[in-house]
């Protein structure tokens, strides 16, 4: 990855977290990362974990589908990790928020 790429998707993960505390979640961190895999962002509200994934195109084509089975099963496998890690037995749900040329969309809640 070049720093043009690095830095486009820096740039797409500030711009979900500013989204997300307009929507009054708590960013908790950004990018955990374990040798199973990354977290984009882990956020809280309500007393739910919602681990985020996210993808962000400036190109014409739909972002989700770049969300694999494969990586699915990879975040899950982080996500627990995270929560074995931390002690935590709280509810959480994994979200999928997508940037296609500037527009946030946000999949709740997501399964493969």
């Amino acid at each position: 990855m070049g720093l043009k790429e690095y830095l486009f998707g820096f740039n797409a993960e500030n711009e979900v977290c500013k989204f997300l505390s307009q929507q009054g979640y708590e960013i908790l961190q950004r990018n955990f990362r374990s040798k199973f895999g990354e977290i984009d962002v882990i956020a809280k509200k309500d007393e739910i974990l919602h681990f985020i994934e996210i993808k962000a195109t400036d190109k014409n084509y739909e972002t989700a589908y770049r969300l694999t089975p494969s990586k699915f099963d990879k975040i899950l496998k982080t996500i627990d990790f995270y929560l074995l890690k931390n002690s935590s037995n709280a509810d959480f749900q994994v979200d999928l928020i997508t940037i296609e040329k500037g527009e946030i969309r946000w999949i709740e809640n997501i399964s493969l």
